[in-house]
């Protein structure tokens, strides 16, 4: 079956309170899509972010953000009142200030947590026994966190990061409040998401989630289980994740995430793996599964290094991971990003797994990138890929436009058969020959859709500051736009409605 998509993170949504959020607003994007003939909003991680505000840094890969809580569903439950939410009104509705919402929105989520009755509901017991296994480890790190003024958990006291048991037990009952609140908000996170996904699926619209290969050092995951990851006897982290030195950084990416300790994760029978795949199948229909060539082999770089040059490879589970999850999913479905310094055996891996792997179309015409070009042309696809104009870490269509050298504009250009020199022109004729391609499923970024520049772009890797902001206008979604993605979408037979 062709389908098609448009890949909008949750924090891009458009509404009054800062930031995108599972408000009215989520649900009027669903839609959206769904009258355009679409089957999939694509998303990006929804975990709680901290330093950096990326979502593939998250304090935990299994809890959610609470800035993406619907504060108008907040006063509907009569935990807020319309006059305490307007402190929450930025002065710029097109992007996200996380200062700003780090300086506000938590006191008013603490005022619905005092008003909440949820701790007698029958409700809130299932949830914290489904989710037993990572919540109170979750709650209990962010409430120290919160004592700690915000300090990442390197610079926590020996017997708190060693999680000394007299310690933590004088802690838990210090903190009891603040660890209710946290479970609090997980507790309204799940909830409200579950409404969304609801309506989603009432739509016909299925949602891609996206799973981070790794996790934060800064994280109740590494903090609950070092054992997971290569650590020393002392347990400080031995080797961090990145990717090496290629066109787009001389000096690769020194992402600094701790790395597995696979061997450790084999003899348990991948049980971390099983239960955070089960979680991401409760919250997604289909899970893009981020760096995937890192289950092959994986880049590792030593700790302490200020840079990725000095990397190396190392070989990651492969197939041993992946049949395992098949068996205990048969249903399983999964997008491999399968993108960056691409080999024979992270291909051959794709293929033992069956998985659709992806294809970005500005990769195909852009010599900065570590893998051959032709594998990305759309003559050359497999009918089982995703194809993508381009992805959040990738350049808007018409910015990338800008930045390629002029001999790659003019090839691009002449592929697509553009005679004009107009970005509007060759974005749209990129759209195009990505639907038209013979890829199975088909995700354009709503900002290529738009045809807007580099301001809009998602994310800039190994840069901060200036990342994870967009988001886009109520009156950019206008009908003119929908009825054109529909038509783009019926043109080459992935439109869903018809």
């Amino acid at each position: 079956m062709r389908q098609s998509g448009v890949l909008l993170p949750v924090f891009s949504l458009p509404g009054k309170y800062g930031i995108g959020c599972f408000s009215r607003e989520a649900e009027e994007f669903i839609h959206y899509l769904k009258e355009a003939g679409q089957s999939f909003w694509q998303i990006l991680p929804l975990g709680p972010t901290g330093y950096g505000d990326s979502p593939y840094q998250a304090f935990s890969t299994f809890a959610g953000n609470p800035y993406y809580i619907d504060l108008e569903e907040l006063i509907r439950e009569g935990l807020l009142t319309p006059e305490e939410c307007q402190s929450q009104m930025p002065e710029d509705p097109g992007a996200v200030d996380y200062g700003f919402l780090y300086h506000t929105r938590w006191d008013l989520l603490r005022k619905a947590f005092s008003r909440s009755s949820h701790r007698d509901t029958q409700e809130f017991a299932d949830f914290c026994q489904d989710n037993s296994f990572w919540l109170s480890d979750y709650a209990l790190f962010m409430a120290i966190k919160d004592a700690h003024e915000g300090a990442p958990l390197r610079s926590w006291e020996e017997e708190l990061r060693r999680r000394d048991r007299e310690a933590l037990d004088a802690w838990k009952e210090k903190l009891s409040d603040e660890i209710a609140f946290y479970e609090y908000l997980q507790f309204e996170f799940l909830r409200q998401w579950k409404k969304i996904k609801a309506f989603a699926e009432a739509e016909g619209i299925g949602i891609i989630g996206d799973i981070p290969i790794y996790v934060s050092e800064d994280s109740s995951d590494f903090w609950a289980h070092p054992e997971l990851f290569q650590v020393d006897l002392r347990g400080e982290i031995r080797k961090v994740a990145g990717v090496p030195p290629d066109g787009f950084s001389a000096d690769g990416q020194l992402w600094g995430n701790p790395l597995y300790d696979w061997d450790y994760h084999k003899k348990e029978g991948y049980t971390w793996w099983i239960r955070r795949i089960a979680k991401c199948r409760e919250l997604y229909d289909v899970i893009r599964l981020d760096h995937f060539r890192g289950f092959d082999e994986y880049f590792a770089i030593p700790a302490g290094e200020t840079t990725a040059k000095n990397g190396f490879w190392e070989k990651g589970p492969g197939m041993d991971l992946f049949g395992t999850l098949q068996k205990a999913f048969p249903d399983l479905k999964i997008i491999a990003e399968d993108l960056g310094y691409v080999t024979d055996t992270v291909r051959q891996l794709v293929r033992d797994t069956g998985y659709p792997n992806m294809k970005v179309l500005e990769f195909a015409f852009d010599s900065r990138d570590s893998t051959g070009r032709w594998e990305y042309m759309p003559y050359n696809y497999d009918r089982n890929c995703a194809v993508y104009t381009g992805t959040h870490d990738n350049e808007t269509l018409a910015g990338w436009l800008d930045s390629i050298l002029p001999e790659e504009l003019a090839e691009v250009r002449e592929f697509f058969g553009v005679k004009t020199e107009s970005k509007e022109e060759i974005t749209d004729a990129m759209i195009r020959a990505a639907s038209a391609s013979v890829a199975d499923l088909c995700i354009i970024p709503l900002q290529d859709y738009l045809a807007l520049d580099n301001s809009a772009r998602i994310n800039q890797p190994s840069t901060y500051g200036k990342n994870w902001k967009w988001r886009v206008r109520k009156d950019q979604l206008s009908r003119d736009l929908q009825e054109k993605i529909r038509r783009i979408s019926e043109l080459y037979g992935r439109c869903a409605v018809r």
